[in-house]
Order: C-alpha cells, then structure tokens, then sequence
C-alpha cells in the first residue's frame, strides 16, 4: 500500500478525483440550489392557485354559508390551510374600524356568525370555534368583516393587502401565509389567505440532493476506474523498461523491451519512443562488445610472437633462480594471453560460472613470494605481515592478484634500488586492509596519482595501475587511499576492501602492531 501511494498510477487517480469533484461541484451545487428554489416557487403558485380557485365564487356571492362551502371543496380548505376575510355588507373600500384595526368594530348592524362575536365585541385572531365560518374580530380583515377558516396572519398584514390591492406573503409560526385580495364589488375588497408550511417549501429537495450527490460519486467513481486502467497502463510500460534496464545491466545482453503486440497495447507513445531508444542502445552495448572482444583477440594474437622470443630468451638463461623466475613470467604471460583470446572469442552465453570470492592473504603471499625475487636481485628489504590466516574477500582471485602487482610494481618502477618496503594485511570483521608502503621519497602529488591515465611511470607506465586498484576497491564498497609511511617514512598506499555489507573503517592506530621486526628475515 506504501509503494502504491507513491506510485504514478495513486497520482493518477488522485488527480482524478480531484478534477472530477470540482467539476461535479461546479454544477450540483447551482443546481441543487435551482431545485430549492423551485421547490419554493412550487409552493407558492399551488397557493396562488388554491386562492384564485375562490375567486368566481367570492364574485357571485360573500354568503358566509356558500363561501364557506367553496373553501371545503379545495384542497388547502380541507386542510385547513385557507381562510377568507369577508368585508362588511355596505363599507367602504378598506375602510377600518380604528387605529391599526385593533379598536372597536364597524360591522353591519346586527350582523353576528356561529362563533364570532357581537357588534363592539373582540375575538382572538386565531382559529376560531366554527372551523366553516367565523365570526366578524376585531381587525381581522378589511373594515372587520367576518372571517371564515382558520386564520394565521395578523390583522395589520391582511388589512394591508386589502387596502394596498396586491399580493404577498409574510411569514407566520410554522411557514408562510398568501395574502391575497379578490374584489367582491366594486366598493369591497376580501383577502384570501392561504398557509403554506415550511415542509412544502421543501418537499423533494432532500431527494434531489440525495440523487445529484448520488451522481457525484458516481462520476467520481467513473473517472478512478478510467484513470486506474491508463495508469496500469502507463505503469506497466515504465516496469518493463526498468526491468529490461535491469535485466541488461546484470549482463543480459538479449533483454529488449515489446513495442509491438499485446504486451505494448495502451501504451503511451512517449513510452513507446522510449522502448524503442532502449532496444537501439542495447543493439549497439552489443555491437561494441562485439568489437571490443574482437580488438582483444586481436591484440593478445600480436603478443604471441614477441612472447616465443621471451620465451626462447628465458631458456637460454641457463640455470639460478633469476632465470626460473624470468621463465615462470614468461609462463604466466603467455598463459594469460590465451586466456584472453578464449575469453574474447567466446560468446556471453558461453561464459562459465565464475566464482566470486578468495583469500586475500593467499593470493598477497604468493605475489609477494613473486616479487621477492626481484627484490633480492635488487637488495631491497622487505617485510610481509597479517598474511599468516585466512582471510576471505568478495572478489576474484584474478582481480586481487593483478591489483596486488600493480602496487607492489609501483614500490619498484618509483624507488631506487635498495629501497625496502612492506606489505601488511589487516583483516577485522568487516574489512581487509592491505598496506603497501616504502621508504623512497613519496608521492609528490597525491590526487594527481589517483587520476586514470595520468601517471608519470616514465617508459612502460600507463598512468591505469592505480586507478585499477581504485575500481576494484570501489566495486566492494571499499577504497583507495595514498599518504605516507609513518615506519618506512615514505609513501603508503592502503587499499581496503569491504568483507561485509555493514560494519565500519577501523581506526588507522591499531594497524602498526608487531611492526617492531619490519625486516627480521
């Protein structure tokens, strides 16, 4: 879950989502509020409806008993939603009673109804006794005429919708009511009043955000199965690139990445340009490998003829150990010619296994034993340590051979003759340091000596002996370091090579023990 997470496909679908929900936002949310809105709007016009479905009637009549029976043949009146606020028989337009409409009460002499009150008398503005017909109260309606239904609105609102001639709502306990006039005659005005409750300004709205957030999620949904399925797509290429990269950088040098058929379906061109590089740089390591082993056949052939003069040279030396040793080089020589024209000719896939690994104080005291021969001819001293136990590293005895003749052929192409030097071997439990030090004049320039190609051997240098012994270090996580001899007092050359993945340098200080016998033969 951790690598998915900063994968390209998590990218992919994050950015997804994140477009799609701003997206589905930008257009849910006008349009749930246009749905509110309707919703709103609904109400008011089946209310507007309800109140202009009395509007024949209160033209033909304002008997209390007929308007009463046309506010219970509507859907609001047999809810008790609706009211209807009658003028007094023979007022005025608008004409009120008192001040505000709440004072004393102007209605036609004698005129009394089931539940309403006497001339001068005062009724609650609420709902009345007599759900069909109310009587005339004080203020509740254009000039205090009789009221029928049950009534919500406050006397001062439907006394300024009879007087103002128009329509509106105003808000009441549990909703809104319509107040709307209907001219009776032309002198007289009544108001319809219709309740509208809060839950029908908002019927269906609930629902509709329920679906368009339904919607949401599944356009959500929508674009994370599309953008998983490019990413998988895109992922998988960009794998097999890599593992094609790997696969060739571990020496399979047949590894090519598909850029055709199904394996390649879906994916992106730029990927795809990309396989195709990847195939062209593996056709060409090949060919130039090719070449390479073909260069190295060739040279090592030319080494064969001045090699049999070596050779019929050393057998004519006569006898002693300088001869044995000039004739086992010579050996040596030519059996690693032929081992690198087998190895040049020889195809990859036909390489043996090769076993990585050896023992460094072996192959130290071997070379060393090697040299030693020389160094007699030359009168130098020399000393060997730490060589006495086994001491296993991770690289090729062919490696660390040449390594070692390359520093010890430094002491004696750099020194005089008769300079002494010394080899020490260190071992500890995660490294093995060799110490190569003499007592000549030093390196001049250190950093200098570590650049490849750049040494000042004189005649047969090739400036690349140390900076091999570098890359061999180097390859096993260890390295290469140049200073001077704190015994010998000349130059040192210490090269360490990493036994273990983990562990540490050991510290320089420890490294001249039992140093007191450097030249006891």
């Amino acid at each position: 879950m951790r690598r998915l997470r900063h994968s390209l496909r998590w990218a992919l679908i994050k950015a997804a989502v994140a477009g799609t929900t701003m997206v589905a936002l930008a257009f849910l949310i006008p349009l749930g509020l246009m749905v509110q809105q309707t919703a709103r709007d609904r109400a008011f016009t089946a209310a507007e409806r309800q109140a202009a479905a009395l509007g024949p009637a209160l033209a033909i009549t304002t008997d209390q008993d007929a308007i009463a029976r046309a506010v219970a043949s509507t859907d609001a009146g047999t809810q008790g939603r609706m009211a209807v606020h009658l003028p007094p028989a023979g007022a005025g337009a608008g004409a009120l009673s008192g001040p505000g409409g709440a004072g004393g009460v102007a209605s036609a002499p004698g005129a009394t109804a089931s539940g309403g009150t006497a001339q001068g008398g005062t009724a609650p503005a609420g709902k009345v006794s007599d759900p069909a017909v109310a009587g005339a109260t004080a203020g509740s309606g254009p000039a205090a005429g009789a009221t029928i239904g049950e009534v919500r609105a406050l006397a001062a609102d439907v006394a300024s919708a009879g007087g103002q001639g128009r329509s509106f709502t105003v808000e009441v306990p549990g909703g809104y009511a319509l107040l709307q006039p209907v001219a009776v005659d032309t002198a007289r005005i009544a108001v319809v009043e219709v309740f509208v409750a809060d839950g029908d300004l908002t019927r269906g709205v609930a629902t509709a955000w329920q679906v368009l957030s339904g919607v949401a999620l599944g356009l959500v949904a929508v674009s994370v199965l599309v953008a998983d399925r490019m990413g998988a797509r895109i992922v998988g290429s960009a794998r097999r690139l890599a593992a094609a990269a790997r696969s060739l950088g571990a020496g399979d040098l047949a590894v090519r990445v598909p850029v055709d058929g199904k394996q390649a379906a879906g994916s992106p061109e730029e990927l795809r340009e990309a396989a195709h590089a990847f195939n062209a740089m593996a056709d060409r390591v090949v060919q130039l490998l090719a070449a390479e082993r073909e260069l190295a056949a060739d040279l090592s052939h030319r080494l064969r003829t001045p090699l049999t003069v070596l050779r019929l040279n050393a057998a004519s030396l006569g006898e002693g150990d300088a001869a044995d040793a000039t004739r086992h080089a010579v050996a040596q020589l030519e059996r690693e010619v032929d081992q690198i024209i087998r190895s040049a000719r020889r195809a990859p896939e036909d390489a043996p296994a090769v076993t990585v690994g050896c023992d460094a104080a072996e192959v130290i005291r071997e070379r060393v034993g090697f040299w030693s021969a020389l160094a007699e001819d030359e009168g130098r001293r020399w000393q060997l340590a730490g060589a006495d136990r086994e001491t296993p590293v991770p690289v090729q005895r062919g490696d660390l051979a040449a390594a070692v003749d390359a520093l010890l052929g430094n002491v004696f192409r750099h020194t005089g003759v008769g300079t002494a030097f010394s080899v020490d071997v260190l071992a500890t439990g995660s490294s093995v340091i060799v110490l190569v030090g003499d007592a000549g004049p030093g390196f001049t320039d250190p950093e200098a000596a570590m650049v490849r190609g750049e040494g000042h051997g004189g005649e047969g240098s090739t400036g690349l002996g140390l900076d091999i012994v570098r890359k061999l270090a180097e390859a096993t996580g260890g390295d290469l370091a140049l200073g001077r001899s704190a015994v010998l007092g000349g130059a040192e050359i210490r090269l360490r090579l990493r036994s273990r993945p983990d562990g540490t340098v050991p510290p320089r200080a420890g490294r001249r023990r039992g140093r007191g016998s450097l030249f006891a033969r």
